[in-house]
C-alpha cells in the first residue's frame, strides 16, 4: 500500500493521466477493485513525478512500474516508465551491466506464460525484463503481443514500435507492428512496415500481397474517421470497430443503417455510388474474409475481377480464398474422422487430395508469373514430391538452392528426391551437405531426420563407423527417434563394443 502523500505544489507541470475526480471512476463503469487500483496508481504517479523532478531515477522507476502493474492499459504510464528507465541507464542502449546474464530466466517466464496464454503474466514478465534492459527488442515485442491479446491496442503499438526501433532489421517485429497498425486503421504505417520487409526480402510473396491489399484498403475511409471534424466526432469502442458494428447495427433489416455504424453497409453504399471503383469491392471482400464469411468474400472478389477486367492480383486473392475454404472443410472432416466417423474419414481423404491438386495448379501458374520467386519454387517442389514427381521436384529444388535462406531444406529434400529415384550416391552427397546446415537447437527435427537418412545410407554402404556416429548425434537430441537406438546397439554388438 502506498503511504500517505504530501501535496506537491509544482505537480501541475507534469501530465496527469488520472486527474479526474473519484466520482468519474465509478461513472466510467470501473469495478471497486479497478477504482482502488487507479486511485493507488494516481498516488504512485505523484510520487514518481516528484522523484523525476529530483532526478531520483530508481525511485521513479519503482513508482511508475507500480502504475503499469495496477493500470496496464494506460499508455502514458508505459511511456513515462520507459523514459525514466532510459534516464536511469543514461541512455546507454544496453541497460544494466551484464544484462544478458539476468534476463534468461525472465525469457523463460515469458515463454511459459505465452504457452499458457496467460497474457497478463506474459506482460508482467516482459516488463520485468525491460526493467533490466528497456531497449531489449524481444521483451518490447513480447509486451506488444501480450497487450494486443489483452485489447490494449495503443500500448501494443507503442511496444512494437520500440521493438522495431531496437531491431530495425527484424522481419518478425516489423510484421507484428504492421499487423497491429492495420488493425488500428493506420494503413500508411502498415504499408511502410511491409515495404521494409519486402525490401529486405524481395522474394517474400506474402509481404508483396499484403502491400497490395493494404493499398486497396487505404483508399476507403474506415468508419468515417477522416470525416470527423474533431476527436469528439469519433468514439471507437474498445472492442474494435468490426465488433461495434455487430453490436450497434439495427436488428431491423429494412431499417437504413447510417454512415459509420456498419463497415459492411458503408462499403456497399460506396459500391453503389461508384460501381466502377475496384478498390471498394476489394475492401468489402477483405472485410468478409476477416469476418470468416468466405462465400461472401469470394462473390465480392468475383465482382471485383469482372469490374477490373481480369486483374491478376484479384484473381490471386480469389484463389487464396478458395484454398482457405478447402482447408476449412478439411479441418472439419479431420475433426469428424477423429471421432470415428467413417464418412468424415472419407471426406478428409478426398479434400486432402483436392487441396493438393488445387495448390499444384495455382502454384504452377504463379511460378510462371513470378519466375524469380525461389520460395514458390521450393513450395511447389514439396507438393510435387507428395505426388511422387521426383524429377520435376528435383529441378525446382536445384533452382531454389540459389536462395541461401533455403539451402538446408532444399538440400534435404533434393536428397530425398534422389533417394526415391534409387540414386543413393547422389542422395548421400546432398544429405552430407544438408546436415551441416541444421542446428540441433533451432532445427532439431530436420537435424535428426537428416542424420538418420545419412546413417541409413552409411549403414547400407557398410561404413559402420560413420553410421554409428550419425546415430549417436540423433540420440543426443532425441533418444526415442525411430529405431536409431536399436540400430546403434546392433552396430556396436557386431563390432564387439
Amino acid at each position: 500500500m502506498i503511504p500517505a502523500l504530501n501535496r506537491i505544489d509544482n505537480l501541475s507541470r507534469f501530465p496527469r493521466p488520472h486527474a479526474r475526480k473519484e466520482y468519474s471512476m465509478s461513472a466510467a463503469g470501473y469495478s471497486e477493485e479497478e477504482t482502488r487500483n487507479r486511485r493507488i496508481a494516481g498516488l504512485s504517479w505523484q510520487r514518481g513525478t516528484e522523484a523525476m523532478s529530483k532526478e531520483n531515477w530508481d525511485f521513479a522507476v519503482e513508482m511508475f512500474s507500480q502504475c503499469v502493474k495496477l493500470v496496464p492499459d494506460n499508455l502514458t504510464y508505459r511511456q513515462t516508465l520507459r523514459g525514466v528507465q532510459y534516464r536511469k541507464y543514461k541512455n546507454n542502449k544496453t541497460g544494466a551491466s551484464m544484462a544478458f546474464m539476468k534476463v534468461n530466466s525472465l525469457r523463460g517466464k515469458v515463454k511459459k506464460a505465452k504457452s499458457a496464454k496467460n497474457w497478463r503474466e506474459m506482460d508482467r514478465a516482459a516488463e520485468e525484463g525491460l526493467s533490466v534492459n528497456p531497449w531489449d527488442a524481444q521483451f518490447n515485442s513480447d509486451v506488444g503481443e501480450a497487450c494486443r491479446e489483452l485489447g490494449f491496442d495503443e500500448v501494443a503499438v507503442y511496444a512494437l514500435q520500440k521493438a522495431v526501433e531496437s531491431a530495425p532489421d527484424s522481419k518478425e517485429h516489423l510484421q507484428r507492428l504492421g499487423e497491429m497498425l492495420e488493425q488500428k486503421g493506420d494503413y500508411a504505417g502498415a504499408i511502410s512496415c511491409f515495404e521494409k520487409i519486402f525490401k529486405m526480402d524481395p522474394l517474400n510473396g506474402e509481404a508483396r500481397s499484403r502491400i497490395t491489399q493494404l493499398r486497396a484498403d487505404s483508399v476507403i475511409d474506415r468508419g468515417g474517421y477522416d470525416k470527423a471534424k474533431t476527436t469528439r466526432d469519433v468514439s471507437p469502442p474498445k472492442q474494435g470497430y468490426e465488433e461495434s458494428v455487430r453490436g450497434n447495427a439495427s436488428s431491423n433489416p429494412n431499417e437504413v443503417v447510417g454512415p459509420g455504424v456498419s463497415v459492411e453497409a458503408d462499403l456497399q453504399r460506396m459500391i453503389r455510388k461508384e460501381p466502377e471503383n475496384v478498390a471498394n469491392y476489394q475492401k468489402l471482400g477483405n472485410f468478409y474474409q476477416r469476418e470468416n464469411r468466405l462465400d461472401d468474400a469470394l462473390k465480392t472478389y468475383q465482382q471485383a475481377l469482372e469490374v477490373s477486367g481480369g486483374n491478376v492480383s484479384i484473381r490471386e486473392q480469389m484463389e487464396d480464398i478458395q484454398l482457405e475454404m478447402i482447408k476449412k472443410n478439411l479441418d472439419a472432416a479431420k475433426s469428424s474422422a477423429a471421432k470415428g466417423d467413417e464418412q468424415g474419414r472419407a471426406n478428409a481423404v478426398r479434400l486432402a487430395k483436392e487441396l493438393l491438386d488445387q495448390e499444384l495448379e495455382i502454384f504452377g501458374r504463379r511460378m510462371d508469373r513470378y519466375p524469380a520467386d525461389l520460395r514458390m519454387k521450393y513450395e511447389q517442389a514439396q507438393r510435387l514430391m507428395r505426388v511422387k514427381k521426383f524429377q520435376l521436384a528435383a529441378r525446382l529444388l536445384q533452382q531454389a538452392s540459389k536462395d541461401p535462406r533455403l539451402e538446408g531444406p532444399v538440400l534435404l529434400n533434393l536428397g530425398k528426391c534422389f533417394l526415391a529415384e534409387k540414386q543413393n550416391a547422389l542422395a548421400l552427397r546432398q544429405f552430407e551437405k544438408a546436415v551441416q546446415k541444421f542446428d540441433s537447437n533451432d532445427d532439431a527435427e530436420a537435424f535428426v531426420e537428416c542424420h538418420y537418412l545419412v546413417a541409413r545410407l552409411y549403414e547400407e554402404a557398410g561404413d559402420t563407423a560413420k553410421s554409428a556416429n550419425s546415430y549417436s548425434e540423433i540420440l543426443a537430441v532425441n533418444y526415442d527417434y525411430r529405431d536409431a537406438l536399436a540400430r546403434l546397439q546392433k552396430i556396436q554388438e557386431a563390432g564387439g563394443g
